[in-house]
């Protein structure tokens, strides 16, 4: 049943909406300058698919007011990072970036925060970031600790250590001018870790509060400010050189196919491509080209020049949120000629080709009929191949793109089971396989099937659950193709004529066959 809107009363002020499901967990985040224009039209008779399927799907909308757009879009932005709903923007790399944490203790130590697999993050204290690899923010946690004579020990000491005999810090394990100067020392972190504008801000006050020590005649104070200027000064030094080492400018391009987005971009650095990366998004709701942008440099280093294909919504917005953000002026650009649009078309034509092979209509089709994160690019397909008692084994296919990759197709011998145990032998390779993958650190798929019904589904599901994976996992019965999902009753028919149908076949079968051939050379080297 809709959701009735008219059930609810709307603010017309700027902010944000969370919409969430039957379960109260919430599948989508949006922003908007006016909330009850803006979310009143997502009930609207013209929207798209896949808007629609939102919809469908909203049980409740709770709202959260802001001052102005600009700070909408910033606690949007955060919002999407901590409870990422399954029908907003996530990028695939979002762990690339660091958090830090000022602990909460009497003397508190500057640490990387760690984040559970749900996102929350590990330990009391204050939470900074995030802070991309290698961003002039984060430089190194050791700069940062030397800088505000922050303490590294894990258990204050009775004495000074070897940190102290280095000007490294002032030892509040033994000192109580040490011990009363450092929360002056922890508050000025915090404002640095804040962001560059705040460390200018910050820079000035402390330039202000000396030049008053000096009139004063507070010769030692004045010194110590000074001290700490000089400091900051090496830390800001140490940020332009990192800037013109690491960071050039960066090209978008964007493709739009049916209801999704395709994105791609080149990183350059001294004019020579570095670096590219594919995304790939739904169009629903908010889901934009200029939110993407805003998310991606929420988890990479921001460039001075952004160059694009075409000019995202909310430029202004988008390019003074940026600038904000790195302390520095940064520009979005569509260029009309020379190499810049070059670059640009280049991308493009590689867009096309993506749209021409690896988005496939019958991935694009199995991720809207089995409410797939994203495309299915990468699907692993798994099977038991029995034979008597004695006989049992495991294979695995891997598509890629809607084709068989063979050399990633793996085989399994049947190690902790015996007997002719389906169920309990597809639970054993399934874990086998991504405790491997896991411990590996390589890719995971987009999609898991098991060849079978809900039992072998059930097992496959359980030993996911044990390695702590929320990787989307169904399975395909033989009799009448019925595909089964882990939290529906019954199973889904998809029409025999239909594209996403029949990847799923040619997986299964490439897997059975697979299986079938290294049962038979077991059971011909056991003849031998």
């Amino acid at each position: 049943m809709t959701f009735d809107i008219s059930k609810i009363s709307i603010p017309t002020d700027p902010g944000i909406y969370l919409m969430k499901d039957v379960d109260a967990k919430i599948i989508y985040i949006g922003k908007a300058k006016n909330l009850k224009n803006r979310v009143r039209s997502y009930f609207n008779k013209n929207q798209n698919y896949k808007t629609q399927k939102l919809v469908e799907n909203i049980s409740d909308i709770e709202f959260v007011l802001t001052d102005n757009e600009s700070e909408a879009f910033l606690l949007e932005s955060n919002m999407i990072k901590k409870y990422r709903p399954r029908f907003n923007i996530e990028l695939k790399d979002q762990q690339r970036y660091t958090y830090l944490r000022i602990s909460d203790e009497k003397y508190p130590r500057l640490l990387v925060s760690r984040r559970t697999r749900d996102g929350k993050f590990l330990g009391k204290g204050k939470t900074f970031g995030p802070f991309t690899q290698g961003s002039s923010k984060l430089l190194t946690i050791g700069a940062l600790r030397k800088a505000f004579q922050i303490r590294i020990c894990k258990t204050l000491p009775k004495k000074v250590c070897l940190e102290y005999h280095l000007g490294n810090c002032e030892g509040p394990c033994e000192f109580k001018s040490a011990q009363e100067r450092y929360p002056t020392h922890v508050a000025a972190l915090e404002e640095v870790l804040k962001g560059k504008n705040q460390t200018k801000i910050f820079t000035k006050k402390l330039e202000e509060e000396m030049q008053q020590a000096a009139k004063l005649q507070q010769f030692e104070r004045a010194k110590d400010i000074r001290d700490t200027l000089i400091r900051l000064g090496s830390l800001q030094t140490k940020q332009k050189m990192e800037y013109v080492e690491n960071s050039d400018e960066e090209y978008f391009g964007i493709g739009i196919q049916e209801q999704s987005a395709t994105v791609m971009n080149f990183r350059m650095i001294n004019g020579v491509i570095r670096d590219s990366d594919k995304f790939f998004f739904d169009l629903v709701g908010d889901n934009s080209f200029s939110n993407f942008i805003y998310q991606y440099y929420s988890t990479h280093k921001i460039p001075k020049f952004i160059f694009v294909s075409e000019l995202p919504e909310n430029k202004k917005l988008l390019e003074s949120l940026l600038s904000e953000q790195s302390g520095f002026r940064v520009q979005i650009l569509s260029p009309a000629k020379g190499k810049k649009k070059d670059i640009i078309d280049l991308i493009l034509k590689n867009i096309k080709l993506i749209h021409l092979k690896g988005g496939d209509p019958g991935l694009v089709e199995l991720k809207e009929i089995l409410n797939l994160p994203v495309i299915p690019n990468v699907i692993e397909c798994f099977d038991i191949s029995n034979h008597g008692e004695d006989f049992a084994v495991g294979s695995m296919s891997r598509f890629v793109g809607g084709i068989p990759n063979k050399s990633g197709y793996r085989k399994f011998k049947i190690k902790t089971i015996s007997g002719r145990d389906d169920f309990a032998m597809i639970g054993e390779i399934i874990k086998r396989r991504y405790y491997r993958l896991l411990e590996e650190n390589s890719e995971l798929p987009d999609l898991i099937v098991i060849d079978g019904g809900k039992g072998q589904l059930n097992a496959a599901m359980k030993s996911l659950e044990s390695l702590g994976l929320n990787l989307p996992c169904i399975s395909l019965a033989k009799e009448n193709e019925e595909v089964y999902l882990p939290k529906n009753k019954n199973p889904i028919i998809i029409p025999k004529y239909k594209p996403s149908l029949k990847i799923l076949q040619y997986a299964r079968d490439e897997t059975h066959r697979f299986g079938v051939s290294y049962n038979r050379n077991i059971r011909k080297n056991q003849i031998k």
